[in-house]
This record gives C-alpha cells, structure tokens and sequence, in this order.
C-alpha cells in the first residue's frame, strides 16, 4: 500500500528535508508519497513543525500519527484538534549537537577562558583553575538531552548532579528529584544548565527565590526554554553577583529584540537559538522509523504524555 504523507512545516524547510526523508523512506522499505499538498482525507501521516501550516488537525481523518520535527511540543500539546498519537523528536543529530554546545560552554565558564580571551592587555595574570573534579555542574532536567549532557561532562570528571520531577536513575549521576532535590542541587552548583521541558510546573522555575540559593559567583546556561527563567530576576542576580555570568541560547521572543537588556549586559552571553539543531539526515531515520513502527502496528517512539506536557 502507498502511504501519503504531508510535510506540514515552514515551506523553506522543505528543500531541506525533502531528498533526506524520501531516502529514509527507501532505507526503510516504506512506499510513499512525500508532499507540502494533499486533500486532508488521503493523508496517512504527518511531519509537522508548529511554524507550518496546520493548526487544526480535525479534518485528517485517515491519518494515524502527527510526527513532530522538534524536541519541543509546548507549542502544540495543547491544541485540541489534535487527537491523534503525537511523537516529538529525538535524534542522535540533535543529542550531539547539544553535547556539543553545554560542555564547550561549561568548560569555557571552568576554565575561565574569557578572563583570557577578551583581555589581551599585556598583563601577566595567571589565574589557575580548579580541577573539573572539584566542580560541582548541576544539570535541570535529565530526558534524553539532558542525559546525554550529564553523561559527558561526568566523563570529562566533572561532578554532575541531575534533577527532574519524577525520580531517575543514571549511572555515574547524582540523581535528584522533588522540591527538596531541586533545592539540594541549586545549593552545591558551581554551574547550573536547564535542560527542562517548558511546562506549567516549569515556567519560572529558576526565580529570584531559586537564584538565591546558588553559590556566589555561579554560571548559568540556558539552552532549553526561555521562560525556564524569571529575566528580572536573572538580570538582579547579575548586578548583585550572586551569579557571575549567564550564557543563555533561548529566550520568550525570538528573535531577542534588539533593545532587550540582555544584549548589552556584561555578565550575559547570547548565542542565538543554535545550541542545536535538528539534522535533515537524523531526523528523517526517525520519522522513517515511526512510520514504518505504525504500518508494522509496533508503538510508535517517543510518544508525548499529555498530560505531563511533554
């Protein structure tokens, strides 16, 4: 049987995706029809992103599962239109490149690299950095991006501490969970990376209350959510010196207005929405994977809870 499936993203990641999903789909032994266009009744699945062109799913009545292009669904768990089974994105792609981005950033604040880098002044000022053993990096959330982080900063020999909501256990990782973990956590971390789904339980979660419990002169790193984090707060925690640097890759709009404080403040670095991405090549085996689970009648991968909003 020849499957019809809709790619329902922005239109210029078509050109992006396309030659990589039709060859998945031909590793997989899988017979479809890729297209941006079908009349909604002869669609069997659907590749969405929540910047394409679907917000109401009512009328695809034939198809069997919404496969989501991002690791993040906030922006479409809550449509009630969708009822059919939704899998977000998990990628090794994805995995790597955020690897990629949380220890070359934790390193960068332990080994105090600016410190060097943007002061080339002629000064002879040695300044030894401790030991990544004797550094404590706490990492907020431990799904399958923040466990691939954790996993490789403990083997560079760092200390790591994970926290979630519900309890995990992760070899090599310090695994906390409840209030009393997040608290636990907060205190003992030299570093801090938020790694969290944005929920309701979620937003906000790093305020003025939390901020305070970091040791003076922590870093934070925010390559999960922007609205993971109270900006007033963060920007008070900056000026008092409770925190002593901020490099955050996600924000509430993006892009960053040109005026938002954060730009211009010198205890934060803004890198723009490129901890990672998802990769055409990855992703596809995925989606490829996922359908061929659903014509095979095997659960699909990566199924949302609805519930927990993620």
């Amino acid at each position: 049987m020849t499957l019809n499936v809709l790619f329902a993203a922005a239109p210029e990641r078509w050109d992006f995706y396309q030659a990589a999903l039709e060859d998945a789909f031909r590793q997989a032994g899988l017979d479809a029809i890729l297209r941006q266009e079908f009349a909604p009744g002869e669609v069997d699945y659907i590749i969405y992103a929540p910047n394409g062109p679907i917000s109401d799913f009512s009328p695809f009545t034939r198809a069997k599962a919404v496969l989501s292009l991002w690791a993040g669904v906030e922006g479409i768990v809550t449509n009630k239109s969708l009822t059919l089974p939704l899998a977000r994105m998990v990628d090794r792609g994805l995995s790597e490149g955020m690897v990629e981005w949380v220890t070359g950033h934790v390193l960068r604040h332990h080994l105090g690299m600016d410190r060097q880098i943007l002061r080339q002044d002629g000064v002879w000022d040695p300044v030894i950095p401790p030991l990544a053993r004797n550094r404590r990096v706490a990492m907020l959330g431990l799904g399958e991006l923040g466990r691939a982080c954790a996993q490789a900063l403990a083997a560079l020999n760092f200390r790591v501490s994970g926290w979630s909501r519900t309890e995990k256990r992760i070899d090599g990782i310090d695994c906390r969970y409840g209030d009393d973990g997040l608290r636990e956590v907060l205190t003992s971390a030299g570093i801090v990376v938020l790694l969290l789904p944005l929920t309701a339980a979620t937003q906000n979660l790093m305020n003025a209350d939390r901020l305070a419990l970091l040791p003076k002169g922590g870093f934070l790193l925010n390559p999960g959510r922007g609205a993971l984090i109270d900006d007033e707060a963060l920007l008070a925690a900056l000026d008092d010196g409770r925190l002593a640097h901020a490099t955050l890759d996600v924000f509430r709009t993006e892009p960053l207005p040109r005026d938002h404080p954060f730009w211009a403040h010198p205890g934060i670095t803004v890198t723009p929405h490129i901890a990672s991405e998802t990769r055409a090549e990855t992703a596809s085996e995925v989606i490829a994977e996922n359908i061929r689970r659903g014509e095979a009648g095997e659960p699909f991968l990566f199924l949302v809870d609805r519930g927990a909003g993620y």
